[in-house]
């Protein structure tokens, strides 16, 4: 018998028992759906965790105000209104390894264009912001170190804020109002997408830092250097532990805290956001994996099952093809095909359920997901590997049966 009359027989003999042949490849099925699907989701979401951390600039460590306490209560972050300009300067000159520290104060309000007007959030920023976020200018230009200097009333405008203000129209050089304040749109920001927290990066403002304590109403004037956070950036391979210890020494130091005494100041890196999504990935996919190991271990055992069915209802078959003729090896081989058979139709089920269900996560879920074509070449080999493992042992059993009594076998 050669291969193509072994496959066929394995073909004949899954359409003689459909029902058996489905209940036999489920756990095939199943477990290669859950290879596909595990990887797909756990690749979708560390793309989606790099994308971030890209879109927020790398090697970032964010420093802003802590927490004051009144009567022993503590009024929660930014209530402390202990950073200024001088402590960025302070951590950019005195900390090894620090290749720019942004300045910036925050402040959330409406921006009034002619008869539109949006709600937004407004950063009164440094040049050296855009830098340390890696942030893009798509149109006109970006803040100059002259705007700061001078106070100057311009603004740069985030996409979001671009599109409900203008529409499809063109914002630069246009008059916008911030408050009673007029400012003169000067660019228009990159698109940044999400944050890692959902936020939209894109509905924001930038302003000079100068122009935002001076003329925004609401922000602190009694310290004129005082800022809401600041943005350091570190060179590349930087240890941003060794980093955080130092500017928090640093800090404390400059602060006069005592020891003991609570910080006025918070910290985070960013890279500690990574490592939170990707360890939620990473807990998913072995959840995953775990359910596509046991799924392929019964579909396993029941090629098995249904191979050992097989070579007792085909025993005297089995033993007119010996006494004709048919080496020992041939009945090996056309039992291993066939279970083989088995596993590679339950694999391409399987293939298309995992991608369908992928699929079903990112519409339903929003969990982004990234099929990847090396999944699916490795959950169908490994499903092949499973139907020889698990139907050696029936292939062997036909293999050494007698050829005498196998003919008497009713």
């Amino acid at each position: 018998m050669t291969a193509w009359d072994a496959f066929r027989s394995a073909l004949d003999s899954l359409r003689a028992n459909p029902l058996r042949s489905a209940l036999t490849m489920l756990g095939i099925v199943i477990g290669v759906a859950a290879v596909i699907a595990m990887v797909a989701v756990g690749a979708g979401a560390r793309d989606q965790v790099l994308r971030q951390i890209a879109s927020l600039g790398t090697n970032l460590i964010m420093v802003g105000q802590g927490s004051i306490a009144r009567g022993g209560v503590k009024l929660g972050a930014g209530t402390a209104s202990s950073l200024t300009e001088d402590d960025a300067l302070a951590v950019l000159t005195d900390i090894p390894g620090v290749v720019v520290t942004a300045p910036s104060v925050r402040w959330g309000l409406q921006i009034v264009a002619g008869n539109q007007n949006w709600g937004t959030v407004l950063f009164g920023i440094t040049p050296d912001y855009m830098d340390a976020r890696d942030w893009s200018v798509a149109q006109g230009r970006g803040l100059s170190d002259e705007d700061v200097a001078q106070a100057n009333k311009v603004v740069v405008l985030g996409q979001t804020v671009v599109r409900n203000l203008f529409g499809g129209g063109d914002p630069i050089g246009e008059p916008v109002r911030v408050f009673s304040t007029p400012l003169t749109v000067i660019g228009v920001l990159g698109e940044k997408g999400q944050n890692t927290q959902g936020q939209d990066q894109d509905d924001v403002i930038f302003v000079p830092l100068s122009t935002a304590k001076r003329n925004i109403p609401g922000m602190a004037k009694s310290n004129p250097r005082f800022i809401h956070t600041m943005v350091v950036k570190m060179r590349d391979g930087a240890d941003m532990a060794e980093a955080q210890a130092e500017i928090r020494d640093l800090l404390r130091q400059r602060h006069r805290l005592i020891p003991g005494q609570d910080d006025d100041f918070w910290m985070r890196d960013l890279t500690e956001v990574s490592a939170t999504r990707d360890a939620s990935s990473r807990a998913l996919s072995f959840l995953l994996a775990a359910v596509a190991a046991v799924s392929l271990l019964v579909g396993g055992i029941g090629i098995m099952n249904i191979m050992l069915v097989s070579v007792t209802e085909r025993t005297r078959e089995i033993g007119l093809r010996l006494a004709i003729g048919a080496r020992r090896r041939d009945i090996l081989v056309q039992f291993l095909i066939e279970s083989t058979t088995l596993s590679l139709i339950g694999a391409a089920v399987g293939v298309a359920v995992g991608i369908g269900t992928a699929m079903v996560v990112a519409a339903l879920a929003g969990w982004p997901t990234l099929i990847r074509l090396d999944s699916v070449v490795l959950a169908v080999v490994v499903s092949g590997l499973v139907g020889v493992f698990f139907g050696l042992y029936p292939a062997r059993r036909a293999a050494r049966l007698n050829p005498i009594e196998a003919l008497r076998h009713e």
